[in-house]
């Protein structure tokens, strides 16, 4: 298996001590080191542990052969654009099991035209998760409410839709609900 760990890694501006001090359990940075470089075998349970410490889904640190990378070709800071000292390359995000898109048709609060919203699918148990982020939740007859997710009481979801002068909705006992986990806007 071929690993971007290292990749994902320096893209998020960490060192491998810090990354092994966010493992659960924590672990040592030379053992980060090893799984990078590939001089230890990356297991499922490490993937999944440098995936949480990262803060990125395990698909996000394998190189799947039918993915393609994007070279990187500049990095941008507060001193401006500078090139990579070295090759990177960027994975291109792969969507979690059970995902769901929203395809947004018409400009409406934060969101324009044209923007797909991916959205990670979470059970009644995960609605705390949720609180101030942006959720899509089944309604009857094959409707759907999207909006903020401001509040939970006694089963029901209290939910601000986007936009100015929305008023408040409840929606009792969803069977689910997706959260949005990523804006994809084509830039021009």
């Amino acid at each position: 298996m071929i690993t971007c760990i290292r990749d994902v890694r320096r893209a998020k501006g960490l060192t491998l001590q810090e990354v092994a001090d966010r493992c659960v359990p924590p672990t040592t940075a030379q053992t980060i080191g090893r799984l990078e470089t590939g001089m230890r075998t990356v297991s499922v349970g490490w993937l999944n542990r440098i995936a949480a410490a990262l803060g990125v889904e395990a698909a996000d640190l394998v190189r799947l052969p039918d993915r393609d990378d994007l070279p990187v070709a500049a990095l941008i800071g507060a001193d401006g654009a500078r090139a990579p000292g070295k090759p990177l390359d960027v994975a291109t995000p792969a969507p979690p099991p059970g995902a769901v898109a929203i395809l947004v048709d018409s400009a409406v609060g934060d969101y324009r035209s044209g923007d797909t919203i991916w959205c990670e699918r979470i059970a009644p148990d995960g609605y705390a998760t949720a609180l101030n982020r942006d959720v899509l939740v089944p309604r009857p007859a094959g409707r759907f409410l999207f909006g903020r997710l401001i509040g939970r009481e006694d089963g029901k979801l209290l939910i601000l839709p986007p936009g100015a002068g929305g008023r408040q909705q409840v929606i009792a006992d969803p069977p689910w609900a997706a959260v949005a986990i990523r804006l994809v806007r084509t830039l021009g």
